[in-house]
């Protein structure tokens, strides 16, 4: 719809002729302005940042400046405000007043309304200390128990005899750290000396309570024996779809469950062999305190239930025989060479063209080539013979594994063992690397048989442990101990 007032002018011949936008002004110049219309004409604000020096700036300027002149001379000033001062306070206004007021204690702070001093309150010369202190210290770390006493506010020469005496009933150098002391200090005669031990106690170790008392004047210290309980924990339950998952739902320690599962891998498989109707038995060392504490230890057998047999393995640490046993002493087997990294084979044993020299020279080993950083195991249980470097080897490390028998790793990243440590098969020795003479990352590996280089391919042998006579005689006994247990819940 259209107004008549939005468009002026006739059609004709079809068509409007229509002006939108501003409409222009008809320009008039009247024969004589007025002096308002003049003066309306004139800009007396004009940009002071442009065309700077002319006549409209020096004009804006003017103006500007008459403005800041007339704002100072019609501004009030600053006068201040007269108001009512309350008087001060005095007499027991001032006492009430200052009792519920927040002060430091140095100006005379109270707490809640009070009554305020009078003339019969007496300032104390001395304020008096308590009778008995009791406080708590802690061991720390790399702490001496002496040292400790004296933080805690005890003598020196007192700190020194405490430490003394109860070195006596048990190895200071055996104090866990975290150890807490629990102390209490009497009465000193005066403030310039330390308080005397009337009283001390505190957990030695598991099994063994510390007590320290003044008697007579003497310090004397009572050892208190704590009863504990060496009965295993037994947990039996279902395998489910999940061992691991089943074995801790039912109580099982996360650590005790691995060692579990090693144990089981050693004579079965874990994926093949264990079915969801299958039950496992489970026997931990525990150590029960009659105060209520608990400590959980090793795993000592492994159990597992299976529809047609029963595996039963029992832990045997006595001497040179040590591992995973069954009811009638026989061992895991030992040995049973394995490849000492995961990779593919880059070079046989024997003679063969050398990538670096160019010429035909015998090859004492293998070359296994690996990613760079790949864990090297042991290929069997030995002792590190060697562990450093070794001329074109590189990183090497030398196991001895018994009846002239050793093998070799070399062109390690880095090595992982020190000399003299024992090893088990498949533990970490090193990481794969290309030190010493090496085109690239890969493992060389040999194996000797009393000095001499033999190819490892060509080896593969076993041991099986076996307990007799007086250890095997302990070893049934305590198999019959552990069976005995009852498992938790029944």
């Amino acid at each position: 719809m259209f107004l008549r007032s939005d468009y002026s002018g006739e059609q004709g011949g079809g068509a409007a002729a229509l002006t939108f936008g501003r409409v222009e002004r008809a320009q008039t110049t009247p024969q004589f302005a007025t002096l308002h219309d003049r003066l309306a004409d004139i800009d007396w604000t004009p940009d002071l940042g442009a065309r700077i020096g002319s006549r409209d700036w020096w004009r804006g300027l003017a103006t500007c400046t008459s403005l800041i002149v007339v704002a100072c001379l019609l501004a009030p000033g600053i006068r201040p405000i007269a108001g009512a001062s309350p008087a001060p306070l005095a007499g027991a206004d001032w006492d009430d007043a200052r009792a519920q007021a927040i002060a430091p204690l140095a100006w005379g702070a109270t707490t809640g309304h009070r009554m305020g001093a009078n003339d019969l309150a007496q300032p104390l010369a001395e304020v008096p200390e308590r009778p008995i202190e009791e406080r708590s210290a802690t061991l720390g770390s790399g702490d001496g128990l002496r040292d400790v006493l004296k933080r805690a506010g005890v003598g020196g020469d007192e700190a020194g005899v405490v430490a003394g005496l109860i070195g006596r009933a048990v190895a200071l150098d055996s104090l866990n750290p975290g150890t807490q002391l629990d102390l209490t200090l009497g009465r000193r005669p005066n403030k310039t000396v330390p308080r005397p031990l009337e009283a001390m106690s505190f957990r030695a170790r598991f099994d063994l309570n510390i007590a320290v008392s003044r008697v007579g004047g003497a310090l004397v210290v009572t050892p208190q024996p704590i009863a504990i309980d060496d009965t295993p924990l037994r947990i039996r339950g279902l395998v489910g779809q999940s061992l691991y998952r089943s074995a801790r739902a039912a109580g099982v320690p996360a650590k005790a469950v691995e060692s579990y599962i090693r144990a089981l891998a050693s004579r079965i498989s874990i994926g093949s062999d264990v079915a969801p109707t299958n039950i496992f038995d489970i026997a931990i060392a525990q150590r029960r305190a009659a105060t209520g504490e608990v400590q959980l230890g090793n795993l000592l057998y492994a159990g597992l239930d299976r529809d047609n047999s029963a595996l039963r393995l029992f832990r045997w640490d006595q001497g040179d025989q040590s591992g995973w046993f069954d009811a009638n002493g026989v061992g895991e087997r030992k040995g049973g060479m394995s490849m000492p990294v995961d990779g593919h084979l880059t070079s046989s044993y024997g003679m063969r063209w050398h990538p670096i020299y160019g010429t035909q020279r015998f090859h004492k080993g293998l070359d296994i080539g690996a990613p760079y950083g790949a864990p090297i195991r042991a290929a069997i249980d030995g002792v590190v013979a060697f562990a450093g470097r070794s001329g074109g080897y590189g990183n090497f490390v030398k196991l001895t594994h018994g009846d002239g028998l050793a093998t070799g790793y070399g062109h390690m990243s880095r090595i992982a063992v020190a000399p003299g440590t024992r090893v088990a098969q498949g533990q970490v020795i090193g990481y794969v690397g290309s030190t010493g003479l090496s085109t690239g990352p890969h493992l060389h590996y040999e194996l000797w048989k009393n000095g001499n280089p033999i190819n490892p391919r060509s080896m593969a042998f076993a041991s099986i442990q076996r307990l007799s006579g007086d250890v095997l005689r302990s070893f049934r006994a305590r198999v019959a101990n552990l069976l005995a247990v009852k498992p938790a819940g029944r």
